[in-house]
């Protein structure tokens, strides 16, 4: 198996410029597993795409949003994976993760874009 990471997201603090804006990125952080190299494997390929390998952990971070196809991952893994499972496999996330379909689950950054996704009781 090929590892296709790009640039690493972490700097060091003297290289840290702090803004007064606004961020949209989102994304997952997982284990480091076969499940976990599958999904980052996949989604490096994918325009827009952080993928970032540590040393027991994986990084996958975007701008805007994130979308993971089940049937791609299934794919990509070679067993069928759910949404439910996809959620059990990350150990956090940052921005809005919302399953859309049985298929589908997307990471929102921004979250205005999120609001038509969320329901009010």
């Amino acid at each position: 198996m090929s590892i296709h990471a790009k640039d690493n997201i972490f700097k060091a603090f003297k290289d840290l410029k702090f803004e007064d804006t606004v961020s949209h990125q989102c994304g997952v952080t997982m284990n480091d597993s076969v499940e976990a190299r599958a999904i980052a494997e996949l989604m490096a390929s994918k325009p827009g795409i952080t993928v970032t390998y540590l040393p027991a952990m994986i990084r996958i971070d975007g701008e805007g949003r994130i979308e993971f196809k089940m049937d791609e991952i299934s794919e990509a893994l070679g067993r069928e994976i759910t949404a439910q499972t996809f959620e059990i496999s990350t150990s956090t996330h940052y921005g809005r993760m919302v399953t859309i379909d049985e298929n589908t689950v997307v990471l929102f950054g921004n979250m205005d874009e999120v609001m038509s996704f969320v329901a009010y009781a």
